[in-house]
């Protein structure tokens, strides 16, 4: 819960930098762009849950 809430502070703090020191927001420009972003956090979040500590689905090395 506490990541959740840093990771929400930063996010505020960074888009209000960028306001305040007129610098173009490093977010999407448009709304599909956001929700595309939305989209990429809930899987990895998902599959961070999902999946069991230190495994993974799919295994790049040659048995």
């Amino acid at each position: 819960m506490a990541a959740a809430i840093i990771g929400l502070v930063l996010g505020l703090v960074i888009g209000a930098g960028c306001r305040f020191f007129d610098i173009p927001s490093p977010a999407p420009p448009r709304l599909i762009g956001a929700c595309l972003l939305l989209a990429m956090t809930v899987g990895f979040v998902t599959a961070d849950y999902v999946l069991p500590p230190g495994k993974t689905l799919v295994q790049l090395d040659a048995p």
